[in-house]
């Protein structure tokens, strides 16, 4: 433990405490050199020892290093000194999102789609970068003094360069998706499954499903439907209750499989609270409960998947657990443990080794016609084999297809990102300023074409004459293009300057505009 007042790597000066997890304790500090308050997560000392921690500490700075968001809270440092390892990072003043769910018992529509919107754009940013969460709860989100929502904690999140990973480690067993639980394949659809039972806590106050160990829970996530959310807030639209459901399905493949679905239709929700527009994709096996064997429920208890030692008693509030041991890491489950018990004939035999009865016989005689036909077929597709018919490698191909496909998709996403926030100009001489921004609009860029200067010409009035972004350069979205117009004006017309109103009031901002001469409108944009 650091003592309050002590320095690491004579920058950063410790100041108080301020929580701790399973695996490390964040303290508040201060940034000497670059003047500023910095969270600091310091790996305990008992575990700073043991390589495979270590490595899992530093994973975490990895993992979300890379992420730059405002909905994410932003990594600055990592290093380690004297035998502590640390990670430096944004300091938000605020409570978590656990807290102030305590603290207002349950929140209103409106305020946990608003939430649930900032903490999917995190997220998002994350899926974006192949980076899995698998830890979203109301511990790991921030709400910070000034209204914005963050997330954090990557303690267990793990980068991939394909679309699904195999899970070694479980977050906290209340949100944990049914996947999680059983130590299955975990993708982005995880995610959106821990956030949809956050919202769930957020307008009804309590989580769908608890009890008295992580294995009570972690069965009720497996076997159990959620309860509708209007049960406990009868007020709440059905178009956000059947986003929450939507969310909280068991099979991955009837959730919202990315989350710019999802928050397309809470958004849509917002505007349209009372619409019934939530598809849900029926059951395929008809609903059936699927029951767990006594002997499967005891290889769940010692297996990873719902370990003993994840209890939320032991977790500060503030910060949320860290890492869950994983000598097990090899052990996985079959994805047979959910499947219902197949049904065993209980034939008897007699000592003699005689058969009972002329069924058995019978189905000893199309067994054996069956095992004759598999093996015909054998040696056909061998003897095609050696013909050339068939190539063998089709595996390793197919694999090689998919990495190429992934490739593409990868790039092509890149693309369209850049494509987003940057584009060619085009040539808008010769056009009136209202034809100009019919035109630059179609390049989706939110570009705005004003005449700052008129000169006397040739042309007709109104007509562009010049334009500063000239044809082919490079324009970032947002940017305004400055033209220069034809009119009665002269060469030395007088530019007109827009006042700056940034970091004023929307009143104060109107009234500095309308002096200057110009009328005010205001536009609302996507929720932030």
């Amino acid at each position: 433990m650091l003592e309050i007042g002590s320095f690491l790597s004579d920058r950063y000066e410790i100041l108080s405490k301020v929580g701790a997890g399973g695996m490390s304790d964040v303290y508040k500090a201060k940034d000497h050199i670059l003047s500023r308050f910095v969270a600091i997560k310091v790996l305990k000392q008992e575990f700073s020892e043991d390589s495979s921690f270590v490595t899992k500490f530093r994973a975490e700075a990895q993992s979300a290093a890379g992420l730059e968001h405002p909905n994410i809270v932003n990594i600055y440092d990592v290093g380690s000194e004297n035998g502590l390892y640390y990670i430096v990072m944004e300091y938000v003043e605020g409570i978590t999102l656990k807290t102030y769910i305590e603290k207002k018992g349950q929140l209103s529509f409106k305020e946990s789609a608003s939430i649930a919107i900032q903490v999917a754009r995190g997220i998002e940013a994350a899926h974006n970068k192949n980076i899995i969460h698998r830890d979203i709860k109301p511990q790991n989100i921030i709400i910070s003094t000034d209204g914005k929502v963050k997330v954090t904690d990557f303690g267990i999140a793990k980068a991939t360069s394909s679309n699904t990973i195999s899970s070694d480690v479980m977050g906290s067993v209340h949100y944990a998706s049914p996947e999680q639980a059983r130590n299955g394949f975990v993708d982005g659809r995880s995610d959106i499954y821990s956030l949809g039972i956050v919202m769930f806590e957020m307008v009804t106050g309590r989580v769908p499903f608890d009890g008295d160990t992580t294995v009570a829970v972690a069965l009720q996530h497996l076997q159990e439907e959620i309860a509708r959310p209007s049960i406990y807030a009868p007020d709440l639209p059905i178009s956000f209750e059947k986003i929450i459901l939507k969310c909280t399905q068991k099979t991955p493949d009837r959730r919202y499989q990315t989350i710019e679905e999802l928050l397309t239709d809470i958004r849509r929700s917002l505007a349209h609270p009372d619409e019934d527009f939530v598809t849900i994709a029926p059951l395929v096996d008809g609903g059936k409960t699927k029951v767990i064997s006594p002997d499967e429920l005891d290889k769940i208890k010692e297996g990873r998947g719902v370990a003993e030692d994840l209890n939320d008693d032991d977790i500060d509030a503030d910060n949320g657990d860290e890492y869950a041991d994983d000598e097990d890491d090899d052990d996985e489950y079959d994805e047979s443990l959910l499947d219902d018990d197949d049904d065993e004939e209980d034939d008897d035999d007699d000592d003699d080794g005689k058969l009972l009865n002329p069924k058995m016989d019978k189905a000893i005689t199309i067994m054996g016609i069956v095992t004759a036909v598999i093996i015909v077929i054998v040696i056909i597709y061998l003897a095609l084999s050696v013909a050339g018919v068939f190539k063998f490698g089709g595996k390793k191909n197919s694999e090689s297809q998919q990495t190429e496909s992934q490739t593409q998709t990868e790039s092509e996403s890149e693309s369209e990102t850049q494509t987003e926030t940057e584009g060619q100009m085009i040539d808008i001489r010769g056009m009136s300023v209202e034809d100009a921004q019919k035109a630059v609009d179609r390049l989706k860029l939110d570009l705005t074409v004003f005449a700052f200067e008129t000169k006397q010409s040739d042309e007709k009035d109104g007509t562009i004459l010049e334009q500063d972004v000239k044809a082919g350069d490079t324009v970032k979205r947002g940017s305004q293009i400055n033209v220069v117009i034809a009119g009665k004006g002269d060469s030395t017309s007088e530019m007109v300057k827009i006042p700056s109103v940034i970091g004023k009031t929307k009143s104060s901002a109107k009234s500095t505009l309308e002096s200057a001469g110009f009328s005010v409108t205001f536009e609302y944009g996507d929720y932030n």
